[in-house]
């Protein structure tokens, strides 16, 4: 039996079309002597109603599905190479694009009979956030064969140390180039004054001498202007201090949302898991009722045919029963007439 044949059939079923159809084929290869298949085929898992939706949407509409993983890959290329000028031209697809196809998804579930309420709707828009940034789900996603909403995610993977380009962090460059440019003012700018205060310290002297004699204050000196730089410099350390601190607090944030939404994909897996679990039971129990009713039925053929039996038994025995007394006349006859032939 070929195990992706008949998971492709399996995968464009209906949820609820899913588990006889498999425990079919599951009996079907185990009666074959195929004992592989039959372990393969019932080790596929039935898909949730948003898992279904999205791989309805891979295979009906094939041509906008591989766009949107050539998305995927995009975003998850420049992602690695931290390409910021792909990251803002692909990331400005995105949402519009899993929204405008979530919709999609539901329309063709609606067709197939389906109603898909706003929670499934989020599921599948959640679920195609996780194709773009997981190459895995991605490829099973472009097969159909999706089984549950994955867990909510929350940006891109990490990106290892050794995966950053030689050149700097596109943050850590502007904080430098901040501080080089606000050095280089300074350097500039102290330059000149000095030299203007080298050039320009008998006026200043004289300036200051001759306010005395009028009795006038000696004019205000202004701020160097080193100082003004080194206060710059400090601001702009402030407030990078600060945009760090908020990223690690939105990391964390991020992180708590990682979290609870693990736990509501964990009770979600456990709901299907008891409604799969309460759904054979149910067919166990048609199962045996049906052959509860084909043994009472069995049962009542037999008393029927046991009566019927017991009567032609009953009948053939007075039928014998008048045999023998005809005979045992017929014999009696017989004896009188070779006793008068005899006289």
């Amino acid at each position: 039996m070929d195990v992706e044949e008949v998971a492709e059939e399996l995968y464009g079923l209906r949820p609820a079309e899913f588990v006889a159809a498999r425990d079919t084929y599951v009996a079907r290869a185990r009666a074959a002597k195929d004992a592989r298949a039959a372990k393969a085929i019932a080790a596929l898992r039935r898909p949730s109603l948003a898992a279904w939706a999205a791989n309805r949407l891979a295979r009906q509409r094939q041509p906008e599905a591989q766009q949107f993983l050539a998305l995927g890959e995009t975003l998850r290329e420049a992602h690695r190479t931290l390409d910021a000028e792909q990251l803002r031209a692909a990331s400005g697809q995105r949402q519009q694009l899993i929204a405008a196809l979530a919709r999609t998804a539901g329309a063709l579930a609606g067709e197939a009979g389906l109603s898909v309420s706003d929670t499934v709707l989020h599921e599948i828009e959640q679920t195609l956030h996780g194709v773009l940034a997981d190459r895995h789900l991605a490829e099973q996603w472009s097969r159909g064969r999706l089984v549950k909403t994955p867990v909510a995610v929350v940006g891109f993977p990490p990106v290892a140390p050794e995966a950053v380009p030689a050149g700097r962090a596109p943050a850590t460059a502007a904080a430098e180039a901040t501080a080089t440019t606000g050095t280089t003012g300074t350097t500039g700018t102290t330059g000149t004054a000095a030299s203007t205060a080298t050039t320009g310290t008998t006026t200043a002297t004289e300036s200051e001498e001759a306010a005395s004699a009028a009795g006038r204050p000696a004019p205000e000196k202004k701020p160097a202007r080193g100082a003004d730089a080194r206060r710059r410099r400090e601001l702009e350390r402030a407030r990078l201090r600060e945009l760090e601190q908020a990223r690690t607090a939105a990391e964390e944030a991020d992180g708590e949302v990682a979290r609870r939404e693990r736990e509501l994909a964990e009770a979600r897996d456990a709901r299907q898991a008891a409604a799969e679990a309460a759904e054979a039971a149910a067919e166990q129990v048609s199962r045996l009722e049906r052959e509860l009713h084909d043994g009472r039925k069995a049962r009542q053929e037999a008393r029927t045919a046991s009566t019927t039996a017991g009567k032609a038994v009953t009948t053939a025995e007075h039928a014998l029963r008048d045999a023998r007394r005809a005979a045992a006349q017929a014999a009696g006859t017989v004896r009188d007439l070779e006793g008068r032939s005899g006289e």
